[in-house]
Protein backbone atom coordinates (compact mmCIF):
# COMPACT_ATOMS: atom_id res chain seq x y z
CA UNK A 1 0.00 0.00 0.00
CA UNK A 2 1.66 3.50 -0.78
CA UNK A 3 1.81 5.62 2.20
CA UNK A 4 2.65 8.79 -0.37
CA UNK A 5 0.57 11.29 1.96
CA UNK A 6 1.28 14.00 -0.95
CA UNK A 7 -0.07 11.63 -3.79
CA UNK A 8 -3.64 12.51 -4.76
CA UNK A 9 -6.36 10.47 -3.91
CA UNK A 10 -7.57 9.12 -7.37
CA UNK A 11 -3.80 8.17 -7.77
CA UNK A 12 -2.41 4.35 -8.33
CA UNK A 13 -4.40 0.98 -8.20
CA UNK A 14 -8.45 1.60 -6.65
CA UNK A 15 -9.99 -1.66 -7.01
CA UNK A 16 -13.45 -1.78 -8.09
CA UNK A 17 -14.54 -4.18 -5.63
CA UNK A 18 -16.90 -7.08 -5.87
CA UNK A 19 -19.33 -7.46 -3.27
CA UNK A 20 -19.95 -10.86 -0.98
CA UNK A 21 -23.00 -11.74 -0.38
CA UNK A 22 -24.38 -14.45 2.43
CA UNK A 23 -26.58 -17.23 1.18
CA UNK A 24 -29.26 -15.56 1.73
CA UNK A 25 -27.88 -12.25 -0.54
CA UNK A 26 -27.71 -9.99 1.81
CA UNK A 27 -24.70 -7.90 1.75
CA UNK A 28 -22.12 -9.99 3.58
CA UNK A 29 -20.12 -6.89 5.80
CA UNK A 30 -18.02 -8.57 7.42
CA UNK A 31 -16.39 -10.65 4.29
CA UNK A 32 -16.45 -6.91 2.25
CA UNK A 33 -14.23 -5.40 4.97
CA UNK A 34 -11.83 -8.61 5.36
CA UNK A 35 -11.63 -8.00 1.53
CA UNK A 36 -10.93 -4.37 1.88
CA UNK A 37 -8.40 -4.64 4.26
CA UNK A 38 -6.85 -8.10 2.16
CA UNK A 39 -6.61 -5.40 -0.72
CA UNK A 40 -4.68 -2.94 1.27
CA UNK A 41 -2.22 -5.47 2.31
CA UNK A 42 -1.43 -6.85 -0.73
CA UNK A 43 -0.42 -3.71 -2.04
CA UNK A 44 -3.37 -1.90 -3.39
CA UNK A 45 -3.83 1.70 -3.09
CA UNK A 46 -7.67 2.22 -2.60
CA UNK A 47 -11.62 0.61 -3.10
CA UNK A 48 -13.96 1.98 -5.28
CA UNK A 49 -17.22 0.72 -3.63
CA UNK A 50 -20.45 1.02 -5.15
CA UNK A 51 -19.18 0.50 -8.74
CA UNK A 52 -20.93 -2.32 -11.33
CA UNK A 53 -18.25 -4.96 -10.15
CA UNK A 54 -20.08 -4.24 -6.95
CA UNK A 55 -23.38 -4.66 -8.09
CA UNK A 56 -24.72 -1.17 -7.07
CA UNK A 57 -27.74 -1.55 -9.05
CA UNK A 58 -29.37 -4.28 -6.68
CA UNK A 59 -28.49 -2.64 -3.96
CA UNK A 60 -31.02 -0.72 -1.99
CA UNK A 61 -30.60 2.55 -0.67
CA UNK A 62 -29.26 1.68 3.00
CA UNK A 63 -27.38 -1.45 1.85
CA UNK A 64 -25.42 1.19 -0.78
CA UNK A 65 -24.82 3.80 2.20
CA UNK A 66 -23.81 0.99 4.14
CA UNK A 67 -21.30 -0.55 1.37
CA UNK A 68 -19.67 2.84 1.41
CA UNK A 69 -19.30 3.11 5.28
CA UNK A 70 -17.91 -0.36 5.73
CA UNK A 71 -15.18 0.54 3.10
CA UNK A 72 -14.23 3.85 5.11
CA UNK A 73 -14.30 1.72 8.24
CA UNK A 74 -12.10 -1.36 7.04
CA UNK A 75 -9.83 1.22 5.35
CA UNK A 76 -6.31 1.79 7.04
CA UNK A 77 -4.82 5.43 6.69
CA UNK A 78 -3.75 6.57 3.46
CA UNK A 79 -6.09 3.87 1.81
CA UNK A 80 -8.47 5.62 -0.46
CA UNK A 81 -12.27 5.33 -0.96
CA UNK A 82 -13.65 6.01 -3.96
CA UNK A 83 -17.34 5.29 -3.95
CA UNK A 84 -19.11 4.79 -7.50
CA UNK A 85 -21.77 8.07 -7.14
CA UNK A 86 -24.01 7.10 -10.43
CA UNK A 87 -27.59 7.83 -10.09
CA UNK A 88 -30.53 8.70 -12.70
CA UNK A 89 -30.44 12.23 -12.14
CA UNK A 90 -27.69 15.04 -10.83
CA UNK A 91 -29.68 15.36 -7.56
CA UNK A 92 -29.89 11.64 -6.84
CA UNK A 93 -25.72 11.83 -7.83
CA UNK A 94 -25.10 14.63 -5.70
CA UNK A 95 -26.67 13.04 -2.62
CA UNK A 96 -24.62 10.05 -3.35
CA UNK A 97 -21.47 12.03 -3.32
CA UNK A 98 -22.64 14.17 0.28
CA UNK A 99 -23.32 10.45 1.59
CA UNK A 100 -19.63 9.32 0.36
CA UNK A 101 -18.24 12.62 2.13
CA UNK A 102 -19.89 12.08 5.18
CA UNK A 103 -18.67 8.55 5.41
CA UNK A 104 -15.35 9.91 5.51
CA UNK A 105 -14.77 8.93 1.42
CA UNK A 106 -11.31 10.97 -0.53
CA UNK A 107 -13.10 11.09 -3.85
CA UNK A 108 -15.93 9.88 -5.87
CA UNK A 109 -16.30 8.34 -9.33
CA UNK A 110 -18.75 9.52 -11.50
CA UNK A 111 -20.56 8.30 -14.57
CA UNK A 112 -23.22 10.60 -17.04
CA UNK A 113 -26.34 10.85 -16.69
CA UNK A 114 -27.41 8.06 -18.50
CA UNK A 115 -31.18 8.10 -18.56
CA UNK A 116 -31.05 8.80 -22.11
CA UNK A 117 -28.31 10.02 -24.64
CA UNK A 118 -28.05 13.24 -23.28
CA UNK A 119 -26.17 16.14 -24.78
CA UNK A 120 -23.23 18.26 -23.71
CA UNK A 121 -24.85 20.48 -21.96
CA UNK A 122 -26.98 18.46 -19.63
CA UNK A 123 -23.55 16.30 -19.35
CA UNK A 124 -21.81 19.51 -18.12
CA UNK A 125 -24.60 20.66 -15.83
CA UNK A 126 -24.88 16.88 -14.31
CA UNK A 127 -20.81 17.39 -13.40
CA UNK A 128 -21.33 21.33 -11.94
CA UNK A 129 -23.90 19.72 -9.59
CA UNK A 130 -22.11 16.64 -8.19
CA UNK A 131 -18.53 19.27 -8.11
CA UNK A 132 -20.51 21.42 -5.69
CA UNK A 133 -20.63 18.98 -3.00
CA UNK A 134 -16.81 19.74 -2.58
CA UNK A 135 -15.06 16.21 -3.08
CA UNK A 136 -12.67 15.33 -6.11
CA UNK A 137 -14.84 13.84 -9.03
CA UNK A 138 -13.47 11.57 -10.90
CA UNK A 139 -15.44 11.10 -14.57
CA UNK A 140 -15.86 8.20 -15.94
CA UNK A 141 -16.52 7.29 -19.89
CA UNK A 142 -17.88 4.16 -20.46
CA UNK A 143 -19.64 4.97 -23.74
CA UNK A 144 -20.70 1.03 -24.26
CA UNK A 145 -23.10 0.84 -21.16
CA UNK A 146 -24.13 4.48 -21.19
CA UNK A 147 -24.51 5.81 -24.64
CA UNK A 148 -23.02 9.02 -23.87
CA UNK A 149 -19.45 9.33 -24.93
CA UNK A 150 -17.36 11.87 -22.58
CA UNK A 151 -15.04 12.64 -25.92
CA UNK A 152 -11.51 14.44 -25.47
CA UNK A 153 -13.43 17.79 -25.93
CA UNK A 154 -15.85 17.55 -23.52
CA UNK A 155 -13.62 16.30 -21.05
CA UNK A 156 -11.45 19.18 -21.60
CA UNK A 157 -14.57 21.31 -20.86
CA UNK A 158 -15.28 19.78 -17.95
CA UNK A 159 -11.83 20.33 -16.73
CA UNK A 160 -11.63 23.86 -17.60
CA UNK A 161 -14.46 24.47 -15.24
CA UNK A 162 -12.62 22.39 -12.61
CA UNK A 163 -15.28 19.61 -12.36
CA UNK A 164 -13.32 16.70 -12.40
CA UNK A 165 -9.88 15.62 -11.55
CA UNK A 166 -9.42 12.89 -13.35
CA UNK A 167 -11.28 10.25 -15.65
CA UNK A 168 -11.57 6.74 -15.64
CA UNK A 169 -11.14 5.75 -19.40
CA UNK A 170 -13.32 2.83 -20.56
CA UNK A 171 -14.20 3.63 -24.20
CA UNK A 172 -11.51 0.68 -25.47
CA UNK A 173 -9.33 3.41 -27.26
CA UNK A 174 -6.14 3.90 -26.32
CA UNK A 175 -5.72 6.56 -29.42
CA UNK A 176 -7.53 8.80 -26.80
CA UNK A 177 -5.14 9.69 -24.10
CA UNK A 178 -2.95 11.53 -26.22
CA UNK A 179 -6.06 13.63 -27.35
CA UNK A 180 -7.14 14.22 -24.02
CA UNK A 181 -3.17 14.92 -22.85
CA UNK A 182 -3.68 17.45 -25.44
CA UNK A 183 -6.48 19.32 -24.78
CA UNK A 184 -6.91 18.46 -21.35
CA UNK A 185 -2.86 18.59 -19.78
CA UNK A 186 -4.16 19.18 -16.12
CA UNK A 187 -6.68 16.18 -16.17
CA UNK A 188 -4.93 13.04 -15.28
CA UNK A 189 -5.69 9.95 -16.83
CA UNK A 190 -7.12 6.41 -15.00
CA UNK A 191 -7.14 3.05 -16.87
CA UNK A 192 -10.63 1.77 -16.97
CA UNK A 193 -9.95 -1.70 -18.07
CA UNK A 194 -8.17 -4.18 -17.49
CA UNK A 195 -7.14 -5.43 -20.63
CA UNK A 196 -5.94 -1.96 -21.43
CA UNK A 197 -3.61 -1.70 -18.93
CA UNK A 198 -0.04 -1.45 -20.56
CA UNK A 199 -1.32 0.48 -23.48
CA UNK A 200 -2.59 3.44 -21.36
CA UNK A 201 0.25 2.74 -18.97
CA UNK A 202 2.66 3.66 -21.68
CA UNK A 203 0.25 6.42 -22.58
CA UNK A 204 1.01 8.33 -19.42
CA UNK A 205 -1.80 7.22 -17.02
CA UNK A 206 -1.41 7.94 -13.48
CA UNK A 207 -4.14 5.27 -11.50
CA UNK A 208 -6.09 2.23 -12.98
CA UNK A 209 -9.69 1.56 -11.18
CA UNK A 210 -8.97 -2.37 -11.15
CA UNK A 211 -11.04 -5.17 -11.60
CA UNK A 212 -8.39 -8.15 -11.20
CA UNK A 213 -7.21 -7.22 -8.38
CA UNK A 214 -9.78 -8.67 -6.37
CA UNK A 215 -8.84 -11.84 -7.50
CA UNK A 216 -5.24 -11.45 -8.28
CA UNK A 217 -3.62 -8.08 -6.12
CA UNK A 218 0.42 -9.04 -6.25
CA UNK A 219 0.64 -9.43 -9.62
CA UNK A 220 -1.99 -7.14 -10.88
CA UNK A 221 -0.44 -4.55 -8.74
CA UNK A 222 3.11 -5.79 -9.68
CA UNK A 223 1.62 -5.28 -13.42
CA UNK A 224 0.95 -1.80 -13.39
CA UNK A 225 3.97 -0.62 -11.57
CA UNK A 226 5.92 -1.55 -14.10
CA UNK A 227 3.97 -0.45 -16.88
CA UNK A 228 3.88 3.42 -15.07
CA UNK A 229 7.17 3.74 -14.37
CA UNK A 230 8.77 5.15 -17.42
CA UNK A 231 11.91 3.22 -16.53
CA UNK A 232 12.56 0.97 -19.96
CA UNK A 233 13.84 -2.13 -17.80
CA UNK A 234 10.65 -2.27 -16.00
CA UNK A 235 8.76 -2.06 -19.35
CA UNK A 236 10.77 -4.23 -20.59
CA UNK A 237 9.19 -6.86 -17.77
CA UNK A 238 5.87 -5.78 -17.79
CA UNK A 239 5.30 -7.11 -21.67
CA UNK A 240 5.57 -10.39 -20.90
CA UNK A 241 3.78 -10.47 -17.53
CA UNK A 242 0.75 -8.51 -19.47
CA UNK A 243 1.16 -11.28 -21.72
CA UNK A 244 0.49 -13.89 -19.00
CA UNK A 245 -2.47 -11.93 -17.60
CA UNK A 246 -3.89 -11.25 -20.56
CA UNK A 247 -6.26 -13.83 -20.99
CA UNK A 248 -7.59 -13.63 -17.98
CA UNK A 249 -7.57 -9.76 -17.59
CA UNK A 250 -9.96 -9.46 -20.78
CA UNK A 251 -12.84 -10.89 -18.89
CA UNK A 252 -13.48 -7.56 -17.60
CA UNK A 253 -14.71 -5.74 -20.47
CA UNK A 254 -16.97 -8.71 -21.43
CA UNK A 255 -20.86 -8.34 -20.78
CA UNK A 256 -20.15 -11.42 -17.95
CA UNK A 257 -17.50 -9.77 -16.27
CA UNK A 258 -19.53 -9.21 -12.80
CA UNK A 259 -19.73 -12.98 -12.43
CA UNK A 260 -16.47 -13.73 -14.00
CA UNK A 261 -14.25 -12.14 -11.71
CA UNK A 262 -15.89 -13.49 -8.51
CA UNK A 263 -15.53 -16.82 -9.94
CA UNK A 264 -11.87 -16.71 -10.22
CA UNK A 265 -11.86 -15.04 -6.23
CA UNK A 266 -13.27 -18.61 -6.04
CA UNK A 267 -10.87 -20.40 -7.55
CA UNK A 268 -8.22 -18.45 -5.48
CA UNK A 269 -9.95 -18.93 -2.29
CA UNK A 270 -11.44 -15.19 -2.02
CA UNK A 271 -14.78 -14.70 -1.07
CA UNK A 272 -16.47 -14.07 -4.52
CA UNK A 273 -19.72 -15.98 -4.50
CA UNK A 274 -23.05 -15.78 -6.68
CA UNK A 275 -24.21 -12.36 -7.95
CA UNK A 276 -28.08 -10.88 -7.32
CA UNK A 277 -30.43 -11.02 -9.71
CA UNK A 278 -30.17 -10.14 -12.82
CA UNK A 279 -26.89 -11.55 -13.48
CA UNK A 280 -27.56 -15.22 -13.29
CA UNK A 281 -24.52 -18.22 -13.01
CA UNK A 282 -22.88 -18.18 -16.26
CA UNK A 283 -23.14 -20.78 -18.78
CA UNK A 284 -21.04 -24.36 -18.27
CA UNK A 285 -18.71 -23.40 -20.75
CA UNK A 286 -17.81 -20.40 -19.87
CA UNK A 287 -17.99 -20.98 -16.54
CA UNK A 288 -15.16 -23.35 -17.51
CA UNK A 289 -13.00 -21.03 -19.72
CA UNK A 290 -12.89 -18.57 -16.40
CA UNK A 291 -11.47 -21.18 -14.04
CA UNK A 292 -9.31 -22.52 -16.78
CA UNK A 293 -8.13 -19.15 -17.72
CA UNK A 294 -7.62 -18.26 -13.84
CA UNK A 295 -5.53 -21.73 -13.10
CA UNK A 296 -3.58 -21.40 -15.94
CA UNK A 297 -2.25 -17.97 -14.56
CA UNK A 298 -1.99 -19.44 -10.96
CA UNK A 299 0.02 -22.13 -12.43
CA UNK A 300 2.67 -19.71 -13.70
CA UNK A 301 3.04 -18.22 -10.60
CA UNK A 302 0.68 -15.48 -9.82
CA UNK A 303 -0.93 -14.48 -6.96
Amino acid sequence: MSTTASRPAWHGVHVATALPFTETREVNHDAYADHVRFLAENGCDGVCPNGSLGEYQTLTDAERAAVVETAVAAAPAGFGVMPGVAAYGALEAARWAEQAAAAGASSVLLLPPNAYRAGPETVVEHYREVAAVGLPVVAYNNPLDTKVDLTPELLARLADEELIVAVKEFSGDVRRAYQIAELAPDLDLLIGADDVLLELGLAGAVGWIAGYPNALPTATVELYRLATSKDPADLARALPLYRELHPLLRWDSKTEFVQAIKLSMDVVGRPGGACRPPRSPLPPEVAARVVADTEAVLAKGHR
